[in-house]
């Protein structure tokens, strides 16, 4: 499965040309480890160097609102042949800064 649906990646970049340090923009796609901790809430991507930016938690209880490389994620070597997915079934219900307030809060993503 690719990690963006054609729409979804156009929008990532999107957001990303439109950025001038002043927006927010809400999570675009979500993106999670199936087999253990690692959850992505993305709203940029950068076509470029294919380095996004959203909150990213690890599930160490530090979420914090950063920047992936797209390519190390579609590397991740996980068990059973595994990859690193895209959540099809969600669909952003807040603001990047909400899921960002409530994920410090928590010590961790709940999307």
């Amino acid at each position: 499965m690719k990690l963006f649906t054609e729409a979804q990646r156009k929008k990532l970049i999107a957001n990303n040309n439109a950025q001038d340090g002043t927006i927010s923009f809400d999570p675009v796609v979500k993106l999670f480890n199936p087999v253990g901790n690692g959850t992505w809430l993305l709203s940029e991507l950068d076509p470029e160097s294919n380095i996004a930016y959203g909150l990213c938690d690890l599930g160490m209880g530090f979420p914090e609102l950063g920047y992936v490389s797209i390519d190390e994620l579609e590397r991740a070597p996980l068990p059973l042949g595994l990859k690193i997915e895209r959540d099809i079934h969600w669909t952003p219900s807040k603001s990047m800064k909400e899921y960002a307030d409530e994920a410090y809060n928590n010590g961790g993503i709940k999307a």
